[in-house]
């Protein structure tokens, strides 16, 4: 049994207005094991495409290698751009050592909401997959119960878009209502593109240009949020 930690703790400023929510990077970044072109960051798997549609729609030329600039770089971006990183897994039990959400068992799940309470600018919650099985959605839906509070419908187009209110705290006026909207993105992952490929929209960009691919339709997507 492989006892799977969250290497990294939530990277969240005082200025934060979007969180990213993801689950858990691959195991070897909890080992220590990174490859070649691994970044020890959130989302620094190489293979994982997050930073790598940031990097088109922002033409940043970031750095990919287990250098502390390759670090820095995605830092300095966050920051900027006022983007914080909050997974949702704490730490999760594996038979099979790999980094599939549905193989995670016994999961212990971080106080997100807590986070977004100590943080009163965070407005919006960008999550890196859809309301599949043991996604960020998911584990976001079950970890709201716990506060007695729920997701409403606001878009139900990809990518979909809900909100929900943070009830206000003794101290504050009667009329504070602080809503937050949630953005449920296609993930950056490799099973995700034959999602993509059934879309309405992505078939008629296809048929415009028959360059355009799964990539491009993520960076289309993830654009208006990053």
């Amino acid at each position: 049994m492989f006892k799977h930690k969250h290497p990294y703790k939530p990277f969240i400023k005082p200025d934060t207005t979007k969180l990213i929510v993801g689950t858990l990077p691959p195991p070897r970044f909890s080992t220590g094991e990174l490859l070649e072109k691994d970044v020890d960051f959130c989302y620094g798997s190489y293979y994982n495409s997050l930073w790598l549609f940031i990097d088109k729609i922002h033409n940043l030329n970031l750095r990919y290698d287990n250098s502390f600039a390759a670090v820095e770089e995605r830092k300095q971006f966050l920051i900027k751009h006022k983007i914080g990183v909050c997974d949702i897994v704490d730490s999760a039990e594996r038979d099979k050592i790999d980094a599939s959400d549905l193989g995670m068992k016994n999961i212990k799940l971080r106080d997100v909401i807590g986070y977004i309470k100590q943080h009163s600018k965070i407005d919006t919650i960008l999550f890196t997959g859809g309301n599949s099985k043991n996604g960020p959605e998911y584990f976001f839906r079950k970890h709201l119960k716990d506060y007695n509070l729920k997701l409403e419908l606001v878009n139900n187009e990809v990518p979909r878009i809900h909100k929900f209110v943070i009830p206000k705290d003794v101290q504050e006026p009667v009329e504070f209502k602080r809503i937050i909207k949630t953005v449920s993105l296609t993930s950056g992952s490799g099973a995700a593109n034959i999602s993509i490929s059934r879309l309405s929209l992505y078939k008629q960009l296809k048929a415009k240009d028959p360059k355009f691919n799964t990539f491009d339709f993520r960076v289309m997507q993830y654009r208006e949020f990053f």
